[in-house]
């Protein structure tokens, strides 16, 4: 193992009832990676108590940083986590999704092979409707795109810091996951995807309808368009 400092961004949005259980829960993997770590929490757009959650979890673990966002977004809170991480190695999740056991999985293949993107492909979706619907934007990506990976929204992604240009993403919406894909193929970032096949989440409900759905196929266009 190297010593090298690994940042873990976990965008956070009304999740004071069960936040503090996640960080908890990553921690214990954290240290067993064996490599120095943080934990960047970007409570963005909170109308709970979350941003206090969040602060009193920094003042309990001195590995966990809290960065807040006034403005919400899930392309701006890890725009704003990665800029204000200070690890080598870089990391950012769904806090609601992931679980530790992912968590370590995917930091440990990210260990083991230091110049690659290291993502999860999630292989289960828990209704048809979402399995159909992700099916059909990751084939639209992987067409306007030219991309080789499926699951473009796969998280966690982890990647060097010296893949610089994955540190000027520019989206404050869904779709910078589709511009951190981009990115790697057009840079020629090698990467690698880790099958992960759980589906459970922590509390919450996901905030992906048919609407949001729509603004992403739409949105996936007007990114081509903007970046060809």
């Amino acid at each position: 193992m190297t010593d090298r400092l690994v940042s873990v961004v976990l965008p956070v949005h009304d999740q004071a009832d069960h936040i503090g259980a996640v960080v908890r829960e990553f921690l214990e993997p954290l240290d067993r990676v064996g490599q120095r770590h943080e934990i960047l929490l970007v409570p963005n757009a909170c109308r709970d108590a979350t941003p206090d959650v969040c602060r009193a979890l920094a003042a309990e673990h001195p590995s966990v940083r809290v960065v807040m966002s006034e403005l919400g977004g899930w392309g701006r809170a890890v725009r704003l986590g990665l800029r204000e991480a200070r690890g080598e190695l870089l990391c950012y999740t769904n806090s609601a999704r992931t679980t530790p056991q992912e968590l370590a999985l995917v930091l440990l293949y990210a260990t083991a092979f230091p110049d690659v993107v290291v993502k999860a492909n999630r292989k289960i979706r828990e209704h048809w409707s979402r399995r159909i619907g992700s099916l059909l934007y990751n084939i639209e990506c992987r067409t306007l795109f030219d991309l080789s990976n499926w699951d473009v929204n796969g998280t966690p992604k982890v990647f060097p810091r010296h893949f610089e240009h994955l540190l000027h993403l520019t989206r404050n919406d869904d779709l910078i996951d589709a511009e951190f894909n981009l990115v790697c193929r057009r840079q020629g970032y090698p990467m690698v995807e880790v099958p992960i096949f759980s589906h459970r989440r922590h509390g919450g409900r996901s905030t992906t309808n048919m609407g949001s759905a729509l603004r992403m196929y739409l949105g996936a266009i007007s990114l081509w368009r903007e970046r060809r």
